[in-house]
């Protein structure tokens, strides 16, 4: 009964404690509310961020402003108040329970600086089109370049890999489509103002900026038809020194495979139609198992970085390494970037980049010139070698395929050809600022960039393409680059007028030496190609130099009235060594008009309106993307009959009036931000104009020059217009959980508006083997550029179907379409098949972040475009001279199969290009997702660590088409042609296969 009564006492107290306890609680938590405002109207501000400092414990304001919180400490609690465009502000709650804040502008952020060409100018005052890429976008996933990073991230920007996941492979960049036909389309790269500078890797780049217009890209003059990549480097900020460790490895595995016969379906079919063909039923080979493994990236960066008011400085080493998915190719680079700067007076800055960079590259033969038995390729091979044969005989050697040309089997390709290519870079640019008065300034560079390689090919005698006893090659290049920059600039701003004024002159030395010698018959292949002079059979070395020289007058006035009118005047005069005596010098001008309607009076009741400022521009550009001496005559050797003696025949015409390609372009743009700049759209709608090709023409014979010799003349225009769309939008801004999108739309309609003959060009670029006796690629004025010409196929002829003669006349076979009702099939029955140009590009690119982690998501979509499958051509041909794709298992057959889609197989048929072989390439691909987890500063700070963060990711992961090959981003590029062409678009035969991609990476800072 005591023990009982005690213990209702004690439940008393405990009670009475808890009460006591809660009533504390509830006297020391206190909910705070007031209204957030802009200090310049007064205005409430929606969405801004309230949180309690050193908490999580946050909300937003409403659409009024006003905002309501609860703190644990009224007395010591501080109130944290954010928005974008504002400066942050911080309140003490001092048990105050209503807090009204009031928050400024961030006028540097409203004075945002953009990079132009030779300086750079406030956002609010750029005229031009232009996309700016931050670091953070350039380095969302391990690749090789930058430039890889960049695709669908900027609107008019195409990119795209020039031979699939190929260790090392470049990348092909256009923007606003391809301005040219025979020159090339690719960008004018300024790196820190070096023109023509190499790229440092992506961790060392700070920003961006791609110039569209020729508002931003005249100042560039004879080199921006195409448009200008300009790219800032990192540098040293003022303050203690900061160290940067970034590592990342990834796993890599082939995206897709063919789907090609083996075992007992390769029988029937190869017996069927060769049936004296010797089978091995004891040997199944899957060549693409043979080939293909798991690769991997390995990339680590680290970087120094710091100053003082008078110095400062950024120190970077780089290691790059990537194992291909196809044995034997790899990549590997060592770089290093330094940027130093030096305060040495009041008036006086001075300044030096450096960069450095080896590159080793082995690779395998791929994209072949010919599948035959000299050049076949290792994906070729592996598409078209039987699976009945085994990778060695009996004897322990290669084997050869035992049907057509005798090809070598992929495994001997991949293992008996020696690839290797060595470049080195260096680049360095320093530079001279003085500051000759308060609103005037005088800048000089002097830069100087060496790249050389060496690409040394040894085959085998183990292949049948190698030969008694080995071939061996090397080839050396060295080319110097020297540039000197030297402009006034004057910024002045009274009375509402404010001006940016650039003027001054250019003088670019470009160097290029090469040599290439060959050897073969070797006694001993043990030293490769390191004994050349080993070799029985040496042909005629080749070796060639070569200087180009640019002189350049350039200036642009950029003047703005009241920060609403603005008005930017451009002009650049140069001078080109590589063109003819009666056209060495143009100008190019271009003028342009913006208007800050937003900031007028009279918008200012336009509430969803932030900001509004309508662009137009028109101007001329250049591209001289030829060789030194492109307008001069040229002598080629020729083989003469009399013993000792050489001979010499004219190769090339000279043309005195041969001049550059130029570009006329309209753009009209609007930039709007609405609901406080949480939405933000850019659209712009150009019209370029290029006339004067430089066009390869073919010289008839008779005039004395060699039968393939041309003439580059000024010939043809072609056009490109289309649409441009940036939309971005703050979705969710919470103290735990934002949601940021980026979209990005393109649209371009490419035209040849006319060429120097009126009747078309055809073309072709497909392997030699093929054996296509007619181009199937074509020029036509009112048509974009190398649109697809072939028959029309309809299917499998049927009984009681027309037999057409120079079809393949039987039932079974091919049906086409006979055009011109004449019974006959011939190149009159021949059409445009499809346009290899998409409709439209997009991306859409979604960032999460929830407290301490962040998602990245990145979708990226082409669509309209059609693809030449020639790989699908070469494979569901079923004329018993390779192996066939397994579309094989439903070729028509009188017994067995009377109602098969596919053409049975056939000897006799000869390769067509029709219809068929014409895909849909659109595809919708997941191109990276990223999760990762930045490590709270509370816990780093008992470490000394600044900064950490984990992330995983996966690039490629999924891609969603309809397109049969390996994959829908391809590009055939047959060596025999020009690989900068824009004619050659759209092929798809041969190339390294692209790569899933799984990372693990790590971010650390000191």
């Amino acid at each position: 009964m005591r023990r009982l009564l005690l213990l209702k006492i004690k439940s008393k107290y405990m009670a009475l404690f808890a009460m006591c306890f809660v009533s504390y609680l509830a006297s020391a938590q206190m909910t705070v509310s007031g209204v957030v405002a802009s200090a310049e109207d007064g205005q409430g501000i929606p969405g801004a961020t309230v949180l309690e400092k050193g908490t999580a414990n946050g909300t937003i304001t409403d659409m009024d402003g006003r905002y309501s919180i609860t703190v644990a400490d009224p007395e010591s609690a501080v109130l944290r108040v954010s928005f974008v465009g504002y400066v942050n502000s911080e309140v003490q709650v001092a048990g105050r329970s209503v807090i009204d804040v009031s928050i400024e502008m961030d006028l540097q952020q409203l004075n945002e600086i953009v990079v132009v060409g030779y300086g750079s100018v406030r956002k609010s005052d750029n005229t031009g089109a232009l996309s700016s890429i931050k670091s953070e976008e350039l380095n969302a996933f391990p690749a090789l370049s930058a430039v890889q990073t960049l695709q669908g991230r900027a609107a008019g920007v195409q990119i795209q890999s020039t031979n699939g996941g190929e260790p090392g492979a470049n990348f092909s960049l256009k923007i606003r489509g391809g301005s040219s036909i025979n020159a090339s389309s690719e960008p004018l790269r300024v790196v820190d103002g070096f023109v023509g500078g190499e790229m440092p890797p992506p961790q060392d780049i700070q920003s961006m900026e791609i110039l569209k217009d020729a508002s931003a890209t005249a100042i560039y003059g004879s080199r921006a038809a195409n448009g200008v990549l300009l790219i800032t480097t990192k540098s040293g900020t003022e303050g203690k020194m900061k160290v940067d460790f970034n590592s990342s490895y990834s796993y890599q595995e082939a995206s897709d495979r063919l789907d090609l016969l083996s075992g007992e379906d390769f029988r029937d079919y190869i017996l069927e139609v060769l049936p004296n063909y010797d089978y091995n039923p004891d040997v199944d080979t899957d060549w693409q198992d043979e080939i293909l493994k798991s690769g991997h990236i390995w990339n680590n960066q680290v970087s120094v970085s710091g100053g003082s008011p008078s110095s400062k400085y950024y120190i970077s080493a780089t290691h790059f390494e990537q194992e291909g998915v196809v044995v034997n190719s790899d990549y590997e680079r060592y770089s290093i970037t330094s940027n130093l700067s030096l305060k040495a007076s009041e008036r006086v800055n001075l300044g030096v980049n450096l960069y450095g960079r080896r590159s080793i590259q082995n690779g395998v033969l791929t994209q072949e010139t010919t599948g035959g038995s000299s050049n076949t390729g290792v994906l070729g091979a592996a598409a078209r070698l039987e699976p009945d044969t085994p990778v060695r005989d009996a004897d322990g050697n290669y084997t050869q395929s035992k049907l057509g040309d005798n090809i070598d089997n992929p495994v001997a390709i991949a293992n008996g050809i020696d690839r290797e290519r060595i470049t080195d870079r260096f680049q360095v640019n320093s530079f001279a600022e003085v500051k000759i008065l308060d609103w005037l300034s005088f800048k000089s560079t002097l830069g100087a960039g060496v790249t050389s390689y060496r690409e040394g090919t040894f085959t085998s005698s183990q292949l049948g393409r190698g030969g008694n006893g080995g071939i061996g090659t090397l080839e050396f290049d060295k080319a110097i680059n020297l540039l000197t920059e030297n402009y006034f600039t004057v910024k002045k701003d009274f009375d509402g007028h404010r001006i940016n004024w650039v003027n001054g002159y250019s003088y670019q030395k470009s160097q290029d030496e090469d040599l290439l010698a060959t050897s073969s018959d070797f006694v001993s292949e043990a030293v490769s190609y390191w004994n050349l002079g080993g070799g029985a059979t040496w042909p005629a070395p080749n070796s060639g130099t070569s200087t180009r020289i640019l002189k350049s007058y350039y200036s642009r006035l950029n003047y703005s009235l009241f920060d609403r009118y603005v008005f930017t005047v451009t002009g650049r005069y140069d001078g080109a060594s590589n063109f003819a005596a009666n056209n060495k010098w143009a100008f190019f001008p271009s003028g342009a008009i913006a208007w800050n309607i937003g900031d007028e009076a009279f918008m200012k009741n336009f509430n969803p309106i932030y900001s509004m400022k309508i662009r137009t521009s028109y101007g001329l550009t250049g591209n001289q993307a030829i060789g030194a001496y492109g307008s001069l005559a040229t002598l080629r050797s020729q083989y003469s009959i009399r013993p000792g003696e050489g001979a010499f025949i004219l190769g090339t015409l000279a043309n005195p009036n041969l001049t550059w390609e130029t570009t006329s372009q309209l753009n009209v743009g609007m930039d709007v931000g609405l609901m406080d700049d949480r939405i933000n759209f850019t659209v712009d709608y150009y019209n370029k104009l290029t006339s004067d090709l430089l066009f390869d023409r073919p010289i008839p014979s008779f005039l004395g020059v060699a039968g393939t010799a041309t003439q580059i003349q000024n010939a043809g225009e072609v056009r490109n217009k289309g649409l441009e769309a940036v939309i971005t939008t703050r979705n969710v801004q919470r103290a735990n959980f934002s949601w940021t999108s980026n979209f990005v739309f393109s649209m371009n309609r490419n035209e040849i508006v006319s060429l120097a003959d009126t009747a078309g060009i055809q073309y072709e670029d497909a392997p030699g083997h093929f054996n296509i006796a007619s181009g199937f690629q074509l020029l036509e004025i009112g048509e974009p550029v190398g649109v697809y010409y072939g028959f029309v196929y309809e299917g499998v002829t049927q009984a009681g179907d027309p037999l057409l003669d120079g079809s393949d006349g039987k039932i079974g076979g091919e049906q086409f379409a006979d055009l011109n009702d004449d019974g006959i099939l011939d190149d009159n029955d021949r059409k445009i098949i499809g346009n290899p140009h998409p409709d439209f590009v997009w991306s859409l690119n979604n960032n999460f972040t929830y407290k301490n982690f962040d998602l990245n998501i990145f979708l990226q979509g082409v669509h309209g475009n059609d693809m030449m499958n020639l790989t699908r051509m070469e494979l569901e041909s079923f004329r018993g001279t390779w192996n066939v794709s397994t579309a094989a298992l439903d070729r028509y057959h009188p017994i067995d199969n009377a109602q098969g889609t596919i053409p049975s197989a056939d000897t006799d048929r000869t390769l067509k290009v029709t219809s068929r072989w014409i895909e849909d390439g659109s595809y919708l691909r997941v191109k990276n997702i990223a999760l990762g987890y930045t490590v709270p500063s509370s816990l780093l700070d008992k470490v000394n660590v600044r900064s950490l963060r984990f992330y995983v990711s996966a690039q490629n992961l999924l891609t969603f088409t309809d397109y049969s090959g390996l994959d829908p981003e391809t590009a055939y590029n047959n060596s025999t042609s020009n690989a900068d062409s824009n004619r050659n678009l759209g092929l798809d035969y041969g190339s390294y296969p692209n790569v899933k991609t799984y990372t693990v990476g790590l971010n650390l800072g000191f």
